[in-house]
């Protein structure tokens, strides 16, 4: 067939239904379908080895920044794979029937129960799993989702990293009131690539890429854990505790007996009655973050635990006001509270469990008392054995609660003096 140099004129004079082949790159050609229509630019040769014609379409003529040297270019390449026997329609199928990452979520999501933590030995909480989809749908799926899973690259998830930080995805909570924002920051943004790379572990687990793109990307530090209660903030919350217990009782002693256990915010929600044991002043939680958990109850945490009003036929310590179930509206109870008291926005119900560690700290104590009292996983093999809190725990445990209560500006009740035997 006659060929040509495809030059700028020779496309703004090119008819409709008319193609033109370059004289540079056989096979490289471009056509008008119809009258006033875009040029675009083609390849079309026959595959080395088995005869077969190929056909491919590269792209539009000043559209998708196609210029004719990048067209020609691209034909170049083209032809370089026909010439060793490559197909390239071939690859293009393939790609097309590769899964995109939307759909690795997906597969993710559906096998995430079954999947064992490998630092815990264990699955994920559903807590946990709702998380992980709220990112999934607010982060990834809006900026990777589109992608195929062989496409994305190191420096995919490191844009990603940045525009979740700057707030690309953010969006507010809808005006009905219901549902959970959006939020972007650098905390999310550290998180986010964190579950990134444990969806693509599962992805190399089945063989859909050799290697993990997230692996190597430097995130964020998160300073959350650094923030502590002041003196001064432990008084503000002590006494927009006591303003609010007439109107949210069941609010105000699940969030006193978080600043003076140190316990995770899900676990003294999900307290439930018959795993208190007042007498031996212990906990015995089956299923916290780090599996079955026995922490120490101090005379202050057992106090407060003495002001809730036990409901007939309900085993929830800190229930629903009107359903059956534990307390669903704590961090909406913890905004209206700290905002009423004047605390910083950066002061949430987890702070107060570092907090409680940090005073732990302060006071002398041990990574391991502290350890004992928080709930952290403790490493010796006698701890998973422990029914009971032992003296020296419950001691520290008081020691610690004891100073939290002050601060928040309650008054330690006089000590009981006991007559000793001559």
């Amino acid at each position: 067939m006659p060929r040509q140099r495809i030059t700028a004129g020779s496309l703004e004079s090119l008819p409709p239904k008319v193609t033109i082949f370059d004289d540079l790159v056989l096979g490289f050609g471009a056509r008008r379908q119809t009258e006033g229509g875009e040029v675009t630019f083609i390849f079309k040769t026959k595959v080395a080895g088995t005869g077969k014609q190929v056909f491919i379409t590269i792209g539009k003529y000043r559209r998708g920044d196609w210029t004719i040297a990048e067209a020609r270019a691209k034909a170049a390449e083209l032809r370089h794979d026909v010439r060793r026997g490559i197909d390239p329609t071939a690859h293009k199928k393939a790609m097309k029937a590769e899964m995109t990452v939307a759909e690795l979520c997906d597969a993710y999501m559906d096998a995430a129960p079954s999947l064992l933590l490998a630092s815990a030995g264990r699955a994920k909480k559903e807590s946990t799993l709702a998380t992980d989809k709220s990112r999934i749908d607010a982060h990834i799926k809006p900026l990777l989702g589109s992608k195929r899973v062989s496409e994305v690259t190191t420096a995919d998830i490191e844009t990603f990293l940045h525009r979740v930080a700057k707030g690309d995805t953010a969006k507010p909570r809808a005006a009905s009131g219901r549902g959970n924002p959006a939020t972007g920051g650098k905390g999310t943004a550290s998180r986010t690539v964190g579950l990134i790379g444990a969806i693509f572990s599962y992805a190399v687990k089945r063989k859909l890429r050799p290697d993990n793109p997230a692996r190597g990307v430097v995130r964020f530090k998160d300073g959350r854990r650094d923030r502590r209660f002041s003196a001064d903030e432990y008084l503000m919350l002590g006494d927009g505790l006591t303003k609010a217990e007439a109107t949210s009782p069941i609010a105000v002693a699940c969030i006193r007996f978080l600043a003076l256990t140190g316990w995770r915010r899900g676990e003294a929600v999900k307290l439930r009655w018959s795993e208190v044991d007042a007498g031996r002043r212990t906990a015995t939680l089956a299923d916290s973050k780090t599996g079955r958990s026995v922490r120490p109850l101090s005379r202050p945490a057992l106090d407060v635990l003495a002001t809730v009003s036990r409901r007939f036929g309900c085993d929830w310590v800190f229930p629903a006001s009107v359903m059956n179930g534990p307390i669903g509206s704590l961090p909406r109870d913890w905004r209206r509270i700290a905002t009423s008291a004047g605390l910083p926005a950066d002061l949430l119900p987890n702070t107060l469990r570092h907090s409680f560690a940090s005073v732990a700290s302060d006071e002398g104590m041990s990574e391991a008392t502290i350890a004992g009292m928080i709930g952290h996983k403790l490493g010796s093999i006698t701890s998973r054995y422990t029914h009971t809190a032992d003296a020296a725990l419950l001691a520290s445990a008081d020691k610690v609660a004891g100073e939290v209560q002050r601060m928040m500006g309650v008054a330690k009740p006089d000590s009981e003096v006991v007559q000793l035997r001559r």
